[in-house]
């Protein structure tokens, strides 16, 4: 990995529709090609609507396999003309009946990586996920890109420290954390929780969230992507609460180094006294 990275998110305001929602980012992504971004992510299920604020079976039309499926090979594509990693966020079809929350991960060349699938699956008023959505399966992987070791965790998954540490535990230093996020449902955290898992895991986050409101019940995502760094500083401005943006960052990784020689909390674990936390 090289000492700066830059890395891009991508907040935007849903269309009406998948054809054209797709070619809205992949638009954006690239302008962030164009600044010289190195790796972007998309925002949660980037395609489509965020349409779990209500449970309604037509929604699982909208799934499409990975990687096969057309919208991951319009972006192994689109990384393949620009030389960006790309982090996909999309509804992932495994069979009739099997759904995931699943981002796919493409290498600057186009060669496929995997995916993860969102392992917290919230069933509370407003995102109502378990309807659509089965818990992952994969575990927390990292994966080795062109700009180096990234992971990725999804929107309510931020809530579990014990996902944001098993990535740090596996070499991740650029952590992605697409999301939908509603203005009044908690937006505070959105501005706690990312910067206390950079400090306590000494990598970067980038969280992504939706922007405006779509055509559901109780949708009004209110963006202000971020990226924040291993001492909870927020590099540059947070994004926009209510329009489209393109963040692009220069993430200096020699200073996850540096924090880490100086906070030893790697070295400083005791996972010995940690057992009762896996019961």
């Amino acid at each position: 990995m090289s000492d700066v990275v830059r890395a891009a998110l991508v907040q935007a305001e849903w269309t009406g529709d998948k054809e054209s929602m797709v070619d809205k980012n992949l638009e954006y992504a690239r302008q962030a090609a164009a600044q010289g971004a190195q790796i972007l992510c998309f925002q949660e299920i980037f395609s489509t609507a965020y349409f779990c604020t209500i449970q309604d079976a037509r929604y699982y039309d909208e799934a499409e396999e990975i990687p096969n499926g057309p919208t991951v090979q319009r972006m192994i594509a689109l990384a393949k003309e620009t030389g960006m990693v790309l982090i996909v966020p999309i509804y992932e079809r495994v069979d009739e009946g099997t759904f995931y929350n699943t981002a796919a991960v493409v290498d600057a060349d186009g060669d496929f990586l995997g995916i993860y699938r969102k392992m917290h699956i919230p069933q509370v008023e407003g995102f109502w996920e378990k309807f659509y959505f089965k818990p992952g399966n994969l575990g927390y992987p990292v994966f080795d890109t062109a700009v180096g070791r990234i992971g990725v965790y999804i929107c309510y998954d931020r809530h579990f420290p014990e996902g944001w540490r098993a990535l740090g535990l596996a070499g991740a230093k650029i952590v992605f954390n697409p999301a939908a996020t509603t203005r009044g449902h908690s937006k505070y955290l959105w501005q706690l929780e990312q910067p206390a898992a950079a400090v306590a895991n000494e990598y970067y986050v980038g969280a992504i969230n939706r922007v405006g409101s779509e055509d559901l019940d109780d949708t009004d995502y209110y963006g202000s992507s971020y990226f924040v760094g291993p001492r909870g500083n927020v590099v540059g401005e947070t994004a926009s609460d209510s329009k489209d943006e393109v963040v692009v960052r220069d993430l200096d990784m020699s200073l996850i180094s540096e924090v880490r020689r100086h906070w030893a909390f790697y070295r400083d674990r005791r996972p010995e006294s940690y057992q009762s936390l896996s019961l």
